[in-house]
C-alpha cells in the first residue's frame, strides 16, 4: 500500500453537520445528518467541509511528492534527506510520450523498451547509490550528499487537509491527466475517504 490513515476528525460527519447548523440552534444536535450534508455537497457549500480534517501517510518517490506538495490548502511533513539517510529508490514502468497532452503517457511501449528501462534505472541507482554511501563515508554531509541521488529517491510524507481539500485533491487527482503514480496514490486516498466519510462520498456518487 502507498498510503494509509493516521488520524481523522472523530464523528468528523456529524460535527461538520453540527456546525452547518450554527444558525438554527434549536436544531444543532439534530442526528439527521445525511439529507444536510447531501445537499451541501451537491451545492457546492464547501465551508462547512472545512470543520474536519484527515491525515494520511503516503509513501512515494521525491518526483511525485514534489507533484503532491503542489496542493498548498494542506499541510505536510516530508522525510528530511537532510537529516536522515536514504535507504530506497523507486522504480517505475517505461510508458510513450502522448503526443497531444504533454501531461500524459501512454502504456503502449515494447517488452523491449520496457525492459530497457528497468534495466537503466536499476545501473543509475546502483551507480547513485554506491557514490551516495562514499560520499557519506568521506564525511560529506547528508545535505550535500543527496545531490548524488536521482529523484527516485523514497521518501515518506503525512498530508493533513480539510475534508473540503481532499473532495477537491481527490476530484482533480483521481482523474484524467494525472501521472499515473500520482492518481493510484489519490485513488487509494479516495477508498480511505469513502470509508471515513460514507455520507458525503455518497453524495458525491463516490463508490469504493
Amino acid at each position: 500500500m502507498l498510503t494509509k490513515l493516521i488520524t481523522v476528525t472523530p464523528e468528523a460527519e456529524k460535527l461538520i453537520a453540527h456546525m452547518a447548523r450554527v444558525s438554527n440552534p434549536n436544531n444543532q444536535d439534530n442526528p439527521e445528518i445525511d439529507k444536510l450534508l447531501a445537499y451541501c455537497a451537491r451545492n457546492s457549500h464547501w465551508s462547512i467541509f472545512e470543520m474536519a480534517n484527515m491525515v494520511v501517510e503516503i509513501n512515494t518517490s521525491r518526483a511525485i511528492a514534489q507533484q503532491i506538495l503542489r496542493h498548498r490548502s494542506f499541510s505536510f511533513q516530508e522525510f528530511s534527506q537532510r537529516y536522515a539517510e536514504v535507504k530506497n529508490l523507486e522504480t517505475y514502468e517505461a510508458r510513450s510520450q502522448d503526443v497531444k497532452n504533454r501531461q500524459n503517457s501512454n502504456n503502449d511501449m515494447t517488452k523491449e523498451d520496457k525492459a530497457w528501462f528497468q534495466k537503466a534505472q536499476s545501473e543509475v541507482h546502483t551507480q547513485a547509490k554506491d557514490l551516495y554511501e562514499q560520499a557519506l563515508s568521506r564525511g560529506i554531509a547528508r545535505e550535500q550528499a543527496r545531490f548524488l541521488l536521482p529523484v527516485s529517491a523514497s521518501t515518506k510524507m503525512y498530508m493533513n487537509g480539510t475534508v473540503r481539500s481532499w473532495i477537491h485533491y481527490l476530484q482533480l487527482r483521481c482523474g484524467n491527466g494525472t501521472q499515473q503514480e500520482h492518481k493510484d496514490i489519490a485513488n487509494e486516498i479516495k477508498k480511505i475517504f469513502i470509508e471515513q466519510f460514507p455520507i458525503t462520498s455518497q453524495a458525491l456518487e463516490w463508490e469504493a
